[in-house]
């Protein structure tokens, strides 16, 4: 069987495992529009004179689109910690599948769930007033996708290398709140000082957010977003190879 359809029979099993938890469902989908409801309010007044709700979402709505790719993909280490926990890695020990189709299957999944909520999010916010740049955000969409498949791809690793979830928490708690701060992902970090934002430059995030307004405004062709792509692809090669290999390792 090739590798292509191996990963879309583990593609589907985690589609249907999701489904089957709508609870998870509610929550990815609820979650943005609470942002949208109690957040974005609070920058209308950011500055003199206030802003309107227009430029407010203009703003926050490509920095919330990042934030949700960088989400969607987190999850997958606790799943991997309740796989082997239950005995479905042990299962998998015997299947002759290639373990980078494994591992793909759950990243592309975690790339659909960012997806859904995202389109979600610029349907209800273009009815606000956000302004809808197909291009813009087309291209945008498909550098989110990369991130969450390397925060998907990191994650479960992290999962199959800890083996329970003290460890895994520590690890990844620990790296979410700093990386989200230094990435200005809900506040642009132009309202930061000159060292916050020279910091900032060493956060793979902060091109990705930079690239996002950038995006979102319908400019395709500008330096935020080579450098985003520039720095993403790569970091996505690296980390799914890495990930390959500790599932080769986990699921000999």
């Amino acid at each position: 069987m090739s590798v292509f359809k191996e990963t879309m029979l583990f593609f589907k099993r985690k589609v249907m495992e999701t489904v089957r938890q709508p609870m998870w469902l509610f929550m990815g989908l609820s979650t943005p529009l609470i942002y949208i409801v109690l957040f974005a309010p609070l920058l209308k007044n950011m500055g003199y004179p206030p802003r309107t709700t227009v430029e407010v979402l203009d703003s926050f709505v490509p920095g919330l689109l990042t934030l949700l790719a960088f989400g969607s993909g987190m999850g997958a280490g606790w799943t991997m910690i309740w796989e082997l926990q239950s005995g479905v890695i042990e299962r998998l020990r015997v299947t002759p599948a290639s373990r980078f189709s494994m591992l793909m299957g759950g990243v592309l999944r975690d790339v659909l769930m960012f997806i859904i909520p995202s389109v979600l999010v610029i349907a209800i916010c273009s009815f606000l007033g956000f302004h809808v740049h197909f291009a813009g955000l087309l291209v945008l969409l498909l550098l989110l996708c990369l991130l969450t498949a390397i925060i998907s791809a990191w994650s479960a690793s992290l999962g199959l290398i800890f083996k329970e979830v003290g460890g895994l928490a520590a690890v990844v708690t620990g790296l979410q709140l700093p990386l989200t701060l230094l990435s200005g992902v809900l506040l642009p970090l132009s309202l930061g000082p000159d060292w916050l934002r020279a910091i900032a430059h060493a956060n793979p995030l902060y091109y990705t957010v930079e690239a996002s307004r950038v995006l979102a405004d319908g400019i395709i062709s500008s330096a935020e977003t080579i450098n985003a792509f520039a720095v993403m692809i790569p970091l996505t090669i690296l980390v799914l190879a890495w990930a390959t290999r500790v599932y080769r390792k986990a699921v000999a």
